[in-house]
């Protein structure tokens, strides 16, 4: 039942996209050759303009063979439940961008663009002429936006109608988990955490068949019990969620289903391990496991930084006239400079001065030595308080991005004295200093910033690492704007 509704779902997409691009296809048509905004209509002799009938024949025929298989290569009508939404409708618009390219390309290059126009000569006899065009680039931006924005939307709506199918109970998968133990309890707490992703958790299975329920999960048998508990309770995954010590009941589980229509997921017990994303190289035909690698690299990084300095660049020229207006504020409210200067830890654990402007009394901490930021902090200057709440003290720090300090995303900068002392008590703290610090990071989109838990703030800075691309660093940003930057903790 689960393969026929993957099925169902990717024919819907597919018919989705299909009646996008055609939408697309007939509004680009009208905006560029009947409509007189946005562009003006071609200058030439109206029986010169093609048809709709010609433009269909030459351009949307090819469109709808070419998109649609640029889509299915790119894996977009793969039909997964748990997946980055943000990130698959970033590599739409990607696939689109080269899709439409191509379209034009065999418009261009293999297709001969004429029609037949008629002609009245001399004496009433009339004939015909056969007239060519070239594809209008103005068309083709308004396809590939249309397109883009028709297919978004198209998808949105289907996902949106499956999340309120399965939170009511509608298309459900019936999910046994192997194990009881820490890393049963994480796939059980995300589980939770996304009902739309219509998990039915028919229990955990144990060793010996016994144990305490998490969350409303009981335990549902033994783990030789699981290839019973398959065919009574339909069972279409089962999530392995035991310790690496557990090997020979791994290989014992997965040898009993092995004849069973259940799909198997692994979660591994790699976890004190993997500290950021591993891959596999090759040694000379020899696979190797790299427990620390990381895909901030190469041309990605290259991308990334490109992105910082042209992004900071252009919010140190939106928020130029905001600058003397905080300074002054700065300056007449308190004594002292108005910027602030303090030493941060960044990439590679080199040490780097952080601007900001200056939000609290000078010398704040000498009789204190270096504290945490608190509520109603009495250190705060008059105006300090209100620009820390609006994260305006840290619009100087656009320029530490320029210089090569610091990235738009990553985890934020904490300063030596911290580090030393963080170091030594949270496993893997120092991983944060293998790629920029940020302006705004995962974990401070999620609350975990100022005085909060510092263990969550750096599992979530992990995840970040280990789980790295420039649609996440969107979707980061964009969390940002919408509710990263005025928060309960910015204080």
């Amino acid at each position: 039942m689960i393969r026929q509704h993957r099925t169902q779902q990717a024919i819907a997409l597919f018919v989705s996209d299909i009646v996008a691009i055609a939408l697309a296809f007939s509004l680009a048509y009208w905006l560029r050759f009947t409509a007189q905004y946005p562009v003006p209509v071609i200058e030439t002799r109206a029986e010169d303009v093609p048809t709709f009938a010609v433009y269909a024949r030459s351009v949307l025929l090819p469109a709808l063979v070419v998109l649609p298989l640029g889509l299915a290569s790119a894996g977009l009508y793969r039909v997964r439940r748990v997946y980055a939404r943000i990130e698959t409708y970033i590599h739409l618009a990607a696939a689109l961008s080269f899709g439409t390219l191509a379209v034009a390309a065999i418009v261009s290059l293999v297709v001969r663009p004429e029609q037949l126009v008629p002609v009245a000569v001399a004496g009433g006899v009339e004939t015909v002429r056969v007239t060519t065009w070239t594809l209008s680039r103005w068309f083709l931006l308004f396809f590939y936006l249309g397109t883009t924005v028709l297919m978004l939307t198209g998808r949105v709506a289907i996902q949106k109608t499956l999340d309120r199918a399965r939170r009511s109970g509608r298309n459900l998968k019936q999910i046994l988990i192997a194990g009881d133990g820490p890393l049963a309890q994480v796939v059980i707490d995300r589980m939770r955490m996304h009902e739309e992703f219509g998990f039915r958790m028919a229990g955990m299975l144990t060793s010996s068949g016994t144990g305490e329920s998490y969350r409303g999960v009981d335990i549902a048998g033994s783990l030789a019990d699981a290839k019973q508990l398959v065919r009574e309770r339909s069972i279409d995954q089962i999530y392995v969620a035991l310790p690496l010590s557990a090997h020979e009941e791994i290989l014992q589980l997965l040898r009993d289903v092995s004849h069973e229509v259940v799909d198997i997921k692994v979660v591994p017990d790699l976890l004190q391990y993997i500290t950021l994303g591993a891959g596999v190289e090759d040694l000379d035909g020899v696979p190797i496991v790299n427990l620390s690698r990381i895909p901030m690299e190469g041309l990605p990084a290259f991308t990334k930084r490109a992105i910082d300095i042209l992004a900071a660049g252009s919010a140190l020229l939106l928020f130029a006239p905001l600058f003397p207006l905080i300074a002054a504020a700065v300056k007449l409210t308190s004594k002292g400079p108005v910027l602030f200067r303090q030493e941060r830890m960044g990439l590679d654990g080199r040490s780097f001065n952080l601007l900001k402007f200056r939000s609290m009394v000078m010398d704040a901490e000498v009789a204190t030595g270096p504290v945490w930021a608190s509520e109603q902090d009495s250190r705060c200057t008059p105006i300090g308080a209100a620009l820390r709440k609006l994260s305006l003290d840290e619009l100087p720090q656009f320029w530490n991005i320029i210089r090569g300090d610091m990235s738009l995303v990553g985890p934020r900068p904490e300063r030596p004295f911290f580090v030393d002392e963080f170091r030594e008590q949270i496993p893997h703290y120092m991983h944060r200093h293998r790629v920029r610090a940020g302006l705004t990071g995962w974990a401070q989109v999620h609350g975990w910033r100022g005085n909060t838990s510092l263990n969550k703030r750096i599992e979530y800075d992990l995840y970040y690492i280990e789980n790295w691309s420039l649609a996440l660093d969107i979707k980061i940003l964009w969390m940002t704007v919408t509710n990263g930057m005025v928060h309960e903790h910015a204080y």
